[in-house]
């Protein structure tokens, strides 16, 4: 299996009453940079093949965090970059609800194209596929970290579970949170989501009980035993 660990930025001045978008020199606050050194102790435990991240501030700041002390460089992806929301960029939130594409983001958001900027199934479409290159790159048993933006980690949860980004608005992805995605070659299964404890992966059941898959599945009959 591969195991996409994805983490979200840290705060900042915006985050919550802001659409900042890909507003440049939106960096992490105190309260971010906190958050950001927490989410390197919590995963301070865990082998990382490669840390990559959205060429944003905050998500490259979020990123060096963890990479600190590990001796590891951060490499930046285009394809993880915030959704373009072109002339909604800088606006605040409030204001933004009283648009008419407002509530079709929330409810039809596979239709939903921002003015000037991305459709949203373009998001999704581009950031499903740079996950499927770092698979291929790094390999099965590689383990990474990707951080980007929440409606881009929703969009890759979404297609993860196999549903459709109509349904990605039910998924959260809060600043500094962990989801934990593991794709084997027949689906992925997502481990964590939105996820603010101490990180530890389970050893996968082949290598801990030294035995052989013969079943042919990824998947446990009856739920298998779960992790401590």
């Amino acid at each position: 299996m591969t195991t996409l660990l994805l983490a979200r930025h840290g705060l900042t001045a915006l985050t919550g009453p802001v659409l900042a978008g890909r507003m440049p020199g939106v960096h992490l606050n105190d309260a971010g940079r906190a958050q950001a050194a927490a989410l390197a102790g919590r995963v301070a435990g865990v082998r990382l093949d490669a840390i990559v991240s959205s060429p944003l501030e905050r998500c490259v700041e979020t990123a060096r965090a963890v990479a600190e002390g590990r001796g590891a460089d951060v490499e930046i992806d285009e394809r993880f970059v915030e959704c373009g929301y072109g002339r909604w960029t800088g606006r605040p939130l409030k204001e933004l609800a009283e648009d008419p594409l407002w509530p079709v983001v929330q409810a039809h958001p596979s239709a939903a194209t921002f003015p000037g900027g991305e459709s949203l199934a373009d998001m999704q479409h581009r950031a499903v596929a740079a996950v499927r290159d770092w698979n291929h790159r790094l390999g099965e048993k590689a383990v990474y970290l990707v951080c980007s933006h929440g409606d881009v980690i929703k969009a890759i949860v979404a297609d993860a579970l196999g549903l459709h980004l109509d349904h990605f608005q039910r998924i959260t992805a809060d600043p500094a949170a962990l989801t934990v995605i593991r794709y084997t070659p027949l689906r992925p299964f997502l481990s964590r989501l939105n996820d603010m404890g101490q990180l530890r992966l389970p050893e996968d059941s082949e290598e801990k009980d030294g035995g052989e898959n013969i079943t042919g599945s990824d998947a446990a009959v009856g739920g298998g035993p779960g992790t401590t």
